[in-house]
């Protein structure tokens, strides 16, 4: 008997190339591995007090999702460097943590979909740490945006970030 960590899902396209049967009956799929530390987890309530906080460094925060996400609405003063999942996402990261140094605090976020299945947060955490960033925190948002942000009453603007 093989026994894996696994995600069970219904039907709809794989994301990270996994190709496995196409049939819409329940599939079995492995569930990507983070490549960030459990103390590289930042929860929703812990960022806002670190941005509403009158002392200190505020982290810089990347959205790394979808445009049409990021101008729907995205947490105050994030900026928008996606999608991590397209080389040009990848490339706008890049230029958007362009001469920082490499101990800025740091926090990436999407909450384009579930976490287990997000295909933008885990490459822009990666890029990040492949930079020699050294203090980079993913924002914890299990279901999506929505849920685990708008619902729960945290700040939001909308509209594209202004240059």
């Amino acid at each position: 008997m093989i026994i894996m960590t696994t995600a069970l899902i219904s039907g709809g396209s794989a994301p990270f190339g996994w190709s496995g049967p196409s049939d819409q009956t329940n599939q079995v799929r492995p569930q990507p591995s983070a490549p960030w530390q459990d103390n590289q987890v930042i929860e929703p309530e812990q960022l806002v007090k670190s941005l509403s906080a009158a002392k200190g460094e505020k982290p810089l925060v990347l959205c790394v999702g979808f445009s049409v996400l990021y101008q729907g609405g995205h947490i105050v003063g994030a900026k928008f460097a996606g999608p991590g999942a397209r080389p040009e996402g990848i490339q706008a990261l890049k230029r958007a943590v362009q001469g920082l140094p490499r101990d800025a605090q740091i926090v990436v976020y999407c909450g384009c979909c579930p976490w287990q299945r997000c295909p933008n947060v885990r490459p822009a955490f990666s890029t990040l740490q492949d930079l020699g960033f050294t203090s980079v925190n993913v924002l914890s948002i299990p279901t999506n945006f929505r849920v685990d942000w708008i619902a729960k009453g945290y700040p939001i603007e909308k509209g594209p970030e202004k240059p």
